[in-house]
């Protein structure tokens, strides 16, 4: 269970954020593309160690709906049609603690994998 509890959850306007913030009071802005290329699916993470996949393409990428999922999480849709996605409290959390280095890596194998963020084809 998480041992933190997000007070609000709000879209931007124009579909590419999601403002997260937690009942201590901490609040992220998390990009529609660092949630979607980090996304919790086994689509992207694969079923086991050494599976995850890089997403290329996704820049701008925008976020179509919020669903809550129990009451630890909610499942994010995306207008690429990825909505597997189940994000929890605490993985958001993480999300706003470490995105900037987990979106530095992201580049990084994007880079090492000749991808582009504005290139869609097929993750690897």
């Amino acid at each position: 269970m998480s041992e933190f509890w997000p007070t609000e959850l709000r879209v931007s306007r124009d579909r590419h954020r999601l403002s997260v913030t937690f009942d201590d009071g901490a609040a992220f802005d998390l990009s529609a593309e660092l949630l979607r290329v980090l996304s919790p699916s086994a689509e992207v993470q694969g079923h086991g160690p050494g599976q995850r996949v890089t997403v290329p393409g996704k820049r701008n990428v925008q976020i179509i709906t919020v669903q809550p999922t129990g009451n630890y999480a909610v499942r994010i849709g995306f207008d690429d049609s990825h909505d597997t996605g189940i994000y929890t409290w605490t993985y958001l959390r993480e999300l706003g603690e470490k995105g900037e280095e987990l979106f530095k890596a992201y580049e990084q194998e994007l880079a090492g994998k000749g991808m582009s963020r504005d290139k869609a084809e097929k993750p690897r």
